[in-house]
């Protein structure tokens, strides 16, 4: 087999045991990898109605069949389980060096179930599997961990995942986290330490065969020179800390929990103000010539990445406007293993509610809008589930429903999931992929937000047309994600589906045409959904947060402008109607016979 290695390895925590099994091509060729190959072992391994800290919750690692082809881009993999934030699915996407060992380790996809008796670690060596003891990991950061770990195996090649504090205390939005990036939304890192599992190490040396090297090669030349190219240029030269910037000037950046879309000190954290002001390298994942990633130093000395979700959750969505604060606070989420946009978002939502009155607790910290030391005292408390961080390491929806009174109002999350830097009313077309995501409130898995920016569509007006702009978003996305490439590279396709085809035929062997990879993204979106339909989806989850439906924005170029329900109504049934979807947004049978899902 061409491209995969046709082979899962399934370890049982509880048993200690682990099994290798077969991957069969028609799967690998209805899915691909990735996120696709993810869900659809995700609705095959995970019990219906499971809870998502029980033993039998799936933690699935998945490779994909560009990884290793030399490819820019493509040095990724993806983890899938059910969400302990959303009761949904969660697929998060992590990339370099532990991607490309996962490929080299022999295997297209690790399925871990049960959970240890004590704290421990996987270290899968060419085919050999071991599940050591992990306690006198417990409690160090992801970094010291990876350090020791290599120590201890005697191999500095190992490459290593594992979780922080944050995952070890089953913080609802814990990351899993290797060579400082993250596979960040959705809590899998809490799912992990569920298992009492701290990290999974690799090492391998198995080859990746293609079926026509020659072809793939020329391919892989032709897209490194024009991923060196225009469309690129932004992230190569300041990272996507320029998107705060632009989206300030457009009246797209949400600032205090969502109250304004612009924030009057924008121009301090913006990216070129952070270039120029402080010491700042360009960094990139393994196999990647496009390198959008910023390392800033700190007035510490200390190296910090920072793109613009993190900006923006640390910084204007929390009303605080010191670069030096938001890079401690980042640091924070990395230490401890959170994801910064739900950090940023949960605090967001409590500093509201501190001002508000309903969260008394919060009167000795002084946890408001735009107070750093407060901001910087409570991230540890999240991590340590101690004091108020307990109640935050829910998650804005269930701390909301703890607090009671107002506090869901100002809850800004979609399914659970915090929202990311975007402002729906200015952004309608986004508000819709918001909307009805099976992942919660993610910019990710929907590009919509490019229809808004590229004036494609009125971005302050709505109407039904939205649903197929959305969908075709979304298919797009499940195909990039499963092959898998960065959706930096997006943009340097001149036919996507024709070329992307091409290049997996050329990988695999197998005939594909561009119809075939378009399909095969709406499965994937397709199972994604059938997956929450199995573990209590209802239509009132396709919605967004009722502020975004109250209140108007006060402030910017969109001032004036908001989004009513009629307008987010009709949208969303555009959008089932795209699908093909009943009107209540379930799947009919036949839609089900046309894509293969059972």
């Amino acid at each position: 087999m061409y491209g995969f290695h046709g082979r899962l390895l399934h370890v049982d925590l509880s048993h200690g045991s682990s099994t290798w099994l077969d991957l069969e091509e028609s799967r690998l060729r209805a899915f691909l990898g990735g996120i696709g190959l993810g869900t659809s072992l995700l609705y095959d391994f995970a019990p219906p109605g499971v809870e998502p800290f029980s033993p039998e919750n799936p933690l699935i690692f998945t490779s994909a069949p560009l990884v290793g082809t030399g490819l820019t881009t493509t040095a990724k993999y993806a983890v899938v389980t059910k969400s302990p934030l959303t009761g949904f699915i969660a697929d998060s996407l992590s990339s370099s060096f532990f991607a490309l060992e996962l490929k080299r380790a022999g295997l297209d996809a690790l399925v871990i179930t049960g959970q240890a008796s004590s704290p421990v670690y996987i270290f899968i060596s060419d085919g050999k599997v071991e599940v050591r003891e992990g306690k006198h990991l417990w409690g160090r950061s992801p970094t010291e961990t990876e350090t020791l770990i290599r120590s201890e195996l005697k191999d500095p090649g190992v490459r290593v995942a594992a979780i922080g504090l944050g995952g070890e205390n089953r913080v609802r939005f814990a990351t899993i986290s290797n060579e400082g990036r993250h596979a960040g939304r959705g809590g899998v890192g809490a799912v992990m330490g569920s298992k009492n599992l701290k990290a999974i190490a690799l090492r391998g040396h198995a080859g990746v065969e293609v079926a026509d090297p020659n072809g793939v090669e020329a391919i892989a030349e032709f897209m490194r020179q024009r991923s060196l190219g225009t469309v690129t240029a932004k992230y190569r030269e300041i990272g996507t800390v320029a998107n705060l910037a632009v989206f300030n000037r457009l009246g797209t950046l949400p600032t205090r929990n969502f109250q304004q879309s612009t924030f009057e000190q924008a121009e301090i954290l913006s990216g070129e103000s952070l270039t120029e002001n402080s010491f700042s390298r360009r960094h990139g994942c393994a196999c990647c010539t496009i390198q959008c990633e910023r390392l800033f130093k700190s007035l510490t000395g200390e190296e910090q990445r920072l793109e613009y979700e993190t900006l923006f959750a640390l910084g204007p969505l929390c009303g605080i406007k010191d670069p030096e604060v938001v890079l401690q606070a980042a640091h924070l989420c990395d230490l401890y293993g959170l994801d910064t946009i739900s950090t940023g978002g949960t605090l967001a939502w409590a500093m509201e509610c501190a001002e508000k009155g309903l969260l008394p607790e919060t009167h000795d910290l002084g946890l408001r809008f735009g107070q750093a030391d407060a901001l910087l005292a409570t991230i540890p408390m999240i991590a340590k589930r101690s004091g108020l961080g307990a109640l935050l390491a829910e998650g804005s929806r269930s701390a909301a429903l703890q607090v009671g009174n107002e506090a869901m109002y100002w809850a800004m999350h979609v399914k659970g999931l915090e929202m990311p830097g975007y402002e729906p009313r200015s952004l309608k077309t986004m508000a819709l992929g918001l909307a009805v995501s099976p992942r919660g409130a993610c910019h990710n898995r929907s590009g919509a937000y490019e229809a808004d920016f590229s004036g494609e569509v009125n971005r302050l007006s709505a109407d039904a047309g939205r649903g197929v702009l959305v969908v075709d978003s979304e298919d797009f996305a499940a195909v990039l994600d499963s092959l898998i490439v960065c959706k930096f590279l997006r943009k340097c396709f001149s036919d996507f589906y024709a070329e992307a085809a091409d290049l997996l035929s050329k990988v695999t062997g197998w005939p594909c045409s561009n119809l075939e990879l378009r399909q095969i993204g709406e499965r994937i979106h397709t199972l994604k959904k059938l997956f929450n339909v199995r573990e209590g989806w209802r239509p009132e989850d396709d919605w967004l947060p009722e502020r975004l439906l109250s209140e108007s924005l006060p402030t910017g170029v969109a001032r004036g402008v908001g989004l009513t329900v009629t307008e987010l109504r009709q949208m969303i049934h555009g959008y089932y109607r795209a699908r093909e979807w009943d009107e209540n947004g379930f799947i009919p049978e036949r839609k089900l016979r046309e894509l293969g899902l059972r």
